[in-house]
């Protein structure tokens, strides 16, 4: 189901050095994940002896009867597709190791030693064990069978998944195994862990297997030792954990006193787009790795992972706060250099009452906050037109006069008649060329006023009208510094809301957030706007959603469609096919505009500026796109 896979972390009810009792208990684990439609389920270290064995590890009886145990799932497993990883004692050439073994459809398809051995504190495993962190192109013999060895292992189906396996101690590592197999193409890693609880270590362990995950552009699935191991010097506590790429999508509540089994659906295909994305990844070196080929495992038959409707916007409020002012620290700094760097005192904005250019105003005004500069040497232009209404206006004026910046007002309605009859334009017809006429007398204005005041023109723009084309070429399309330029408007609209801490213009902003989006640039009707973006060119947070999964990772129209289906309730499938299509005409056919915007800067990972991250033809085709919506 477009990449996605279900995996899960089991934690056994463990019985110490009885691997009978331990087999039922992963019987009964295994069958409930594969009733999920699992397709990996990860289990503790040394699953089926219990990691506390400690010396009983080195006797015949109790390894012999881990095979049987063993021996024993393989036969009740035989139809279960589910990926089963299992922590089992080893012996091979006379020596002992602690290993994870990969089942499948009751066979044996590999075995994987652990290379670091934690021999300290309360760990002393090379009491008992041998690292096989050297072990490569090997293949050993377990219940009669001749099967793969060694640190050299991946195990991929030949579509989206590829999995590497490391044990506990690997991890905390200074060089983890991991980072070799990510680099070689694993994107799923599973770690069979043993790690007792001390005060804090919980906290420690979740954002290791979360930093993890996103260092190794993976997911990851981590499974620890339950309460049922030893506590003669220790307590586990059966922390299970599921990240996807710097994410923690599930983990389990510790201490539990029976199984636990934790799913999470982990999207591998955008893993692998994301890779290919990050140039950092493809400079590392690619290691040797055999591949083992897996058969299929179970598909997904519902989806049980919310996708994020606001994928630009943090969820949480206290994220919010600490993200608007990141933001606006990002603004204010660039814009200070930029002036500096220009030795410019001045800058020029047009204000219109909208969300943009109220963004770019508090971001400038904050930028002459920190550099102790006259906030009268911000010049805010409001310039009404025909369609200008008066809510708009005076949301504007109210916000510069709290501000304390200069508010100048220029009405632009004979300039733009003047140019109607210079160019033979009938004023009744209210086609692009009516508007297009109004936007750029606007833009002349600021520009004319920055070259007499000696000031810089700050450009409104946002990301998600930069991405649709919605601007007027040369006209709100251009700027001296396009401020708004990383930001998309979902965004902007959370930015805004941040500046209410001001009490002076909490009021004028909460009336501009519930302002309907507009140009104005058609006459009003009784002072009425009646010129609504969203009706035009589709609701913005459709075309945020849409502009993420498309620059993020590449996803297809139809991966997109599908996301967006499960991320909003609120519109059918033919509406998001509609303006999904919308977005892809305008999205190709209007790249000239991006190939010349000005310059701004970047706040979050995506971005379209032509000298960073957004390199496309101006003429590219957008057929193949269209045709996967048909």
């Amino acid at each position: 189901m477009h990449g996605f896979y279900r995996v899960a972390a089991a934690v056994n009810k463990t019985t110490i050095a009885n691997p009978r009792q331990n087999a039922q208990e992963i019987i009964t684990l295994l069958d409930q994940a594969y009733q999920k439609q699992v397709s990996v389920v990860v289990f503790p270290e040394l699953t089926l002896t219990g990691y506390t064995a400690s010396d009983l590890l080195l006797n015949q009886t109790l390894i012999q009867t881990q095979d049987e145990a063993l021996e024993t799932i393989l036969e009740t497993s035989q139809s279960i597709t589910t990926l089963a990883i299992l922590g089992i004692a080893l012996i091979d050439h006379n020596r002992l190791y602690n290993c994870a073994v990969v089942i499948q459809n009751g066979k044996i398809l590999g075995v994987v030693p652990k290379s670091y051995l934690p021999n300290k504190k309360e760990f002393y495993e090379k009491r008992q064990f041998v690292s096989g962190r050297h072990i490569q192109g090997e293949t050993t013999t377990l219940l009669n069978q001749t099967v793969p060895f060694g640190v050299d292992l991946l195990f991929s189906n030949n579509r989206e998944l590829c999995m590497g396996i490391e044990i506990c101690e690997d991890l905390w590592a200074i060089m983890p195994p991991s980072n070799r197999m990510a680099s070689s193409g694993a994107n799923l890693i599973c770690n069979l862990s043993a790690s007792n609880e001390l005060i804090g270590k919980a906290e420690y362990r979740e954002e290791l297997v979360r930093t993890q995950s996103a260092r190794c552009m993976g997911a990851y699935i981590y499974s620890s030792a339950g309460v049922g191991e030893s506590t003669t010097d220790t307590v586990f506590g059966g922390h299970a954990i599921i990240s996807e790429y710097g994410s923690t999508l599930a983990q389990s509540k510790r201490f539990a006193l029976n199984n636990v089994l934790i799913t999470a659906d982990i999207d591998l295909q955008r893993l692998q787009w994301l890779r290919l994305n990050e140039s950092s990844y493809s400079d590392e070196p690619i290691t040797p790795y055999r591949y083992i080929s897996i058969a299929p495992t179970p598909e997904i038959i519902e989806l049980q992972r919310s996708i994020n409707p606001m994928p630009f916007v943090p969820s949480q409020y206290d994220e919010k706060q600490h993200r608007c002012e990141e933001i606006i620290q990002i603004q204010a700094h660039g814009l200070i250099k930029r002036m500096q760097h220009a030795h410019i005192t001045k800058a020029v904005i047009g204000i219109s009452g909208g969300l943009d250019s109220t963004l770019a105003l508090l971001s400038t005004h904050r930028a002459f906050e920190i550099m102790g500069w006259a906030s009268e040497n911000i010049i805010a232009i409001t310039m009404p037109g025909f369609g200008t209404t008066s809510r708009t206006k005076n949301n504007a004026t109210q916000l510069c006069e709290a501000l304390g910046v200069s508010l100048r007002e220029i009405n632009i309605t004979d300039i733009a008649l003047a140019e109607f009859k210079a160019i033979g334009h009938d004023p009744n017809d209210h086609t692009v060329t009516y508007e297009n006429v109004q936007a750029r007398a606007r833009t002349a204005i600021l520009m004319n006023t920055a070259n007499r005041e000696g000031g810089l023109v700050i450009g409104t723009g946002d990301l998600s009208e930069i991405a649709l084309g919605w601007s007027t070429y040369n006209g709100d399309h251009m700027s001296m510094y396009a401020l708004n330029s990383g930001i998309p408007k979902t965004l902007i609209q959370y930015v805004i809301e941040y500046f209410k801490y001001n009490e002076a213009i909490t009021e004028i902003i909460d009336d501009i957030l519930a302002t309907p989006i507009s140009p104005e640039l058609l006459p009003h009707r009784d002072d009425e706007i009646v010129q609504a973006t969203e009706s035009i060119v589709g609701p913005y947070e459709l075309h945020d959603f849409f502009l993420y999964h498309l620059i993020k990772y590449g996803a297809t129209p139809q991966k997109i469609l599908f996301l967006a289906n499960m991320a909003f309730d609120r519109y059918d499938e033919a509406t998001i096919k509609k303006w999904l299509k919308l977005f892809i005409r305008r999205f190709f056919t209007q790249q000239f505009k991006r190939s010349c915007i000005p310059d701004g800067p970047k706040v979050g990972t995506i971005s379209l500026s032509p000298r960073a991250d957004w390199r496309m033809p101006s003429d590219a085709d957008f057929t193949v796109w269209m045709e996967a919506l048909a």
